[in-house]
């Protein structure tokens, strides 16, 4: 018998250090120009990663045993981060339910899907999986960090990372269960009525598990376990954060006044096309939004926006990222970063937060990534031009002190081929096909469409 706790104890240990095994390494990065964005940009400037997290910033640093790289006339920055991504998942988008709280996108990730190594191509380290938006209440979703050349996909998960849960408002869910099955919602009115009833069924939910508990044993019988229903009390309980699928203004002051309803503070709006309609009474409930540097007008819903959205609401003071939702855009973020000074004019530092610091905060990981200081975790991009140049073009990625693409030992057959001679038809049916998230469908077939007039 105790031969045998022993054996398990063992076994149970042996689990624990493969699984917490996650590769590190050190780094010195020298003469590059930091841009640490939370400590200004720093000239001819060392960053030493030790065991993959920053040691220390500063001239002159000694490198010790760690690897060496030469970043003079080099732009050193944060790993890029994207808010709203698919990358590493393939048929997640549960939609036989308007409400699907009970599944989980962290048991399908997948290490070995090659838009992880062109994500990091793109100075990306860190991503966040979601399903598609087929659901007014979706599945929890998963922050993952670059690690390509992995195996497990438990290698992927950012470990620690606060819990996260996808919500749909709008024309999808409608589209799926009211037009698709004949089920609420049908309507905007029905979409609400969703998250309404699911969170008054997660309360009385909650006042059944605590009557019981203040019960003598015996003395009740325990409640059915509903993992539904503990995804929803979570989320009462501020132990989820809810990101949004959304577009209209009135929609989205909807979702808030339920959220106000029911207690719920953390919430950030995904897309949310027409934010710079309501920036002050985002900012004023403490909702982030994360947006499209500008695409829109791609369905009904979408029809009006600006691509000056970004900017209206930093300036309202609303915690503001631009992300993807594409596993080619994801390469491009930089770029799309750089739009926000055509359209708005923001500084440099706070175009860059659009995609290190605010996303981060978004997910609630900023005490570890989003900026290069000292104690936080090794994951930098290394630019040969400053990152929002159009020029610009990523040399180097690293994750957790670990290089993770490097432009000098890009090999051939993860590369996408470009042709400048090829129609934009041929980029859309390639992107209609592959897309299996379904969250953002209508671009690709309104392009299609297009294409055929």
């Amino acid at each position: 018998m105790i031969k045998n706790i022993t054996l398990s104890f063992l076994l149970l240990c042996s689990f624990q250090m493969l699984k917490a095994q996650v590769e590190t390494g050190d780094i010195l990065i020298k003469n590059g120009t930091v841009i640490t964005i939370t400590d200004g940009v720093l000239e001819d400037t060392d960053v030493l990663i030790r065991d993959g997290k920053i040691s220390k910033i500063g001239k002159d640093l000694a490198s010790g045993n760690a690897k060496t790289i030469d970043a003079a006339g080099q732009y050193v920055m944060p790993g890029i981060i994207d808010a709203h991504s698919h990358i590493a998942l393939d048929v997640v988008n549960e939609a036989t339910d308007p409400n699907t709280s009970d599944v989980f996108v962290g048991d399908a990730i997948d290490p070995f899907d090659v838009a992880i190594y062109r994500a990091l191509a793109g100075g990306v380290t860190t991503s966040h999986a979601m399903h598609g938006s087929a659901n007014a209440v979706g599945g929890q979703c998963e922050t993952i960090k670059h690690r390509w050349g992995v195996s497990n996909p438990d290698d992927m998960k950012m470990d620690g990372a606060p819990r996260t849960i996808k919500f749909a408002l709008g024309e999808n869910p409608m589209r799926v269960h009211g037009e698709g099955n004949r089920i609420v919602p049908r309507t905007r009115m029905g979409v609400e009525q969703i998250f309404r009833q699911g969170f008054a069924k997660a309360q009385d939910y909650q006042a059944e598990w605590k009557a019981y508990k203040a019960n003598p044993a015996g003395a009740l019988e325990p409640p059915k376990y509903d993992l539904k229903m503990e995804t929803m009390s979570d989320i009462l309980n501020g132990d989820i954060i809810i990101h949004c699928h959304s577009y209209r203004a009135d929609e989205i002051l909807m979702l808030v006044d339920v959220l106000d309803d029911f207690g719920v503070k953390k919430i950030c709006f995904q897309h949310v096309n027409e934010g710079f309609k309501v920036a002050p009474e985002l900012a004023a409930y403490g909702a982030g939004a994360s947006v499209f540097a500008d695409w829109w007008a791609y369905k009904f819903e979408v029809y009006y926006s600006t691509a000056y959205n970004a900017t209206i609401l930093t300036r309202n003071g609303v915690v503001t990222s631009i992300n993807s939702d594409s596993g080619e855009l994801i390469r491009h973020l930089f770029h799309e970063a750089a739009k926000t000074q055509r359209y708005g004019d923001l500084t440099d530092n706070e175009a860059l937060k659009l995609i290190t610091l605010n996303p981060a905060i978004q997910l609630g990981i900023q005490d570890r990534v989003g900026s290069i200081e000292v104690g936080k975790e090794g994951d930098i991009a290394i630019f040969d031009k400053h990152p929002l140049s159009v020029y610009a073009i990523p040399q180097m990625t690293i994750v957790d002190g670990v290089v993770r693409f490097d432009i000098k030992n890009d090999n051939d057959d993860v590369r996408i081929d470009i042709n400048p001679e090829e129609k934009i038809s041929s980029f859309i049916d390639h992107h209609a096909e592959t897309e299996a998230d379904r969250c953002m469908q209508d671009v690709y077939e309104y392009f299609a469409d297009q294409k055929q007039d």
